[in-house]
């Protein structure tokens, strides 16, 4: 399948990695079905598509089943961002395991490949530094944002047993802090919230001293990734982690958006969230070995191309889908 076109389901494909992702196979010649709730995601991310004959849009919770004959199926749905996942945690823990078990069984069922959209976050508040794929992580399974980091580990063991017990082809990529343009401006992730607050030379929020350190990865780099994970030989099953090594400080990273925009913002300090991470950085040797792929796109570009999306739209025209941004 990976050399020949294929039909690919994309749950969360409104979203802003899944529109990328939906944009790329499309382009490809595959036929494409974007599967997405809309909670945190927006049509307009896909509106381009829409009248591509390969493209299918459906509006469906991933928490509940849905029929179809696929070939391969990438499961993006779940909300990424604090804000928005602790929401509706409850939700959020459904939309990771019935999510899961939902896709798996169409795997089964299909004999498709099935590729986890996992994440950094399965390794909590890392002791080890960079992180490989054979740190089990430092999660507090009780906290406040346990409800995304227990579910992605939660959907990894589905993985696993799926294809241990009933020999679903699977693939698991652990992505770290991607950025780029169709992020929400109201997702409260720190790129689009700097970038926004910026533009509006507002001040720039920092949590704690600003010294917490995150890689970030363009998101073209991130879906070539998630695409050469597909196409890799079946005994690639991952975890696989795909993430820019490159690591910065959030105080570095305020600095670099106020430089690039020419705004007159001020950083401002507010107190660090509970179990905020104060290191993150993927150890990509995995991911160079098997799949040739290394990111590409530095910062400063990435940030830039960024910028220039968040200049060409209307933030009055996006509603924050929580009151948590």
């Amino acid at each position: 399948m990976p050399n020949s076109l294929g039909r690919i389901l994309v749950t969360g494909g409104a979203g802003f990695m899944g529109s990328h992702l939906c944009e790329r196979l499309v382009d490809a010649g595959h036929d494409v079905i974007c599967l997405d709730n809309f909670f945190t995601s927006q049509k307009r991310n896909i509106q381009h598509l829409l009248t591509r004959p390969n493209f299918e849009l459906i509006r469906h919770d991933v928490t509940h089943p849905v029929w179809l004959e696929v070939d391969e199926i990438y499961n993006l749905a779940c909300p990424a961002a604090p804000g928005h996942y602790q929401y509706n945690p409850i939700k959020t823990m459904k939309t990771s395991v019935m999510g899961a078990i939902n896709v798996l069984g169409m795997g089964k069922r299909c004999r498709a490949r099935v590729l986890q959209a996992s994440t950094s976050e399965v390794y909590g508040d890392p002791e080890v530094h960079p992180q490989p794929e054979s740190y089990r992580g430092n999660v507090n399974c009780i906290g406040p944002r346990a409800c995304y980091d227990e579910g992605k580990r939660a959907a990894e063991t589905l993985f696993f047993d799926y294809h241990r017990a009933n020999r679903v082809n699977i693939r698991v990529a652990r992505i770290f802090n991607t950025y780029g343009p169709r992020m929400h401006p109201f997702d409260g992730r720190v790129v689009s919230n700097f970038i926004r607050q910026a533009l509006r030379n507002e001040d720039i929020t920092l949590f704690g001293e600003g010294a917490q350190t995150r890689s970030f990865c363009y998101v073209d780099d991130l879906v070539d990734g998630l695409i050469r994970l597909m196409a890799a030989p079946d005994d690639c099953t991952g975890p696989i982690n795909l993430g820019n090594p490159r690591e910065f400080t959030v105080r570095r990273l305020a600095e670099l958006t106020i430089e690039l925009t020419g705004s007159k913002s001020k950083l401002v300090h507010r107190p660090l969230p509970a179990d905020d991470p104060s290191q993150r950085q993927p150890d990509i040797t995995l991911a160079t070995q098997r799949l040739g792929w290394k990111p590409t796109v530095e910062l400063r570009e990435g940030l830039a191309r960024t910028i220039e999306y968040f200049r060409s739209i209307r933030f009055e025209d996006f509603r924050p889908p929580t009151p948590n941004y």
